[in-house]
């Protein structure tokens, strides 16, 4: 009587125990559909950035070890990548499409160490976020992208720099001698457009 007795407690218990850890896989999975959920629409397709535009980029912007640069509108990553290995600086990159932040990630995989350290991807809208911890702020975005942009830009710190691959921000007037024209392997030109703040916003 007593062993029957035994035999369906623990059955209660294997019960019990079958039934939360098939609660934790369904939240699991719930988890990482809502994390594979875009928060909205991306704003544009993702084209990769030219690593002689990457490079020059981040060369115009005199990155330091010191600075701390954003991306915004990541994609594979690369920009940010290419700072904390060659400038050995904090780089984060922001994308709002999870695709692109788990190509992101695999790619920073691949990292030393102490490399992977100085990176952080995540899935974050850009028109929503704070950009006063940056001192140097990276775009590859639609013109009228980058003018949405302008009252976050407006409020990062005196000195910091901007720079946009291909496109400018109207209404706002890049450093003297830019755009500059580098040319990619295919011998495609690409400009490459700096600014520093303070911003200098044209009269209408």
């Amino acid at each position: 009587m007593r062993y029957a007795t035994l035999l369906r407690r623990l059955s209660c218990v294997v019960v019990v125990v079958a039934a939360a850890a098939l609660a934790c896989t369904a939240a699991d999975d719930k988890k990482k559909e809502d994390d594979d959920k875009p928060e909205r629409k991306p704003d544009i397709f993702f084209v990769p950035t030219p690593q002689v535009a990457v490079d020059k980029m981040l060369e115009v912007a005199k990155v330091t070890k010191k600075d701390i640069v954003y991306d915004l509108g990541c994609g594979d990553g690369r920009i940010v990548i290419t700072a904390a290995k060659k400038y050995k600086c904090k780089a984060y990159g922001f994308d709002i499409d999870p695709v692109r932040i788990r190509e992101c990630e695999k790619n920073k995989s691949k990292l030393d160490k102490e490399i992977q350290k100085l990176v952080t991807f995540k899935k974050q809208d850009v028109f929503k976020l704070d950009l006063s911890k940056a001192t140097v702020v990276t775009l590859y975005l639609l013109p009228s992208l980058n003018v949405k942009l302008i009252p976050q830009l407006k409020k990062l710190k005196a000195g910091s720099r901007i720079v946009s691959h291909d496109f400018d921000m109207r209404g706002v007037t890049p450093d003297k001698g830019f755009p500059i024209t580098v040319k990619d392997k295919n011998g495609s030109e690409r400009k490459v457009y700096k600014w520093t703040t303070p911003l200098k916003l044209e009269k209408e």
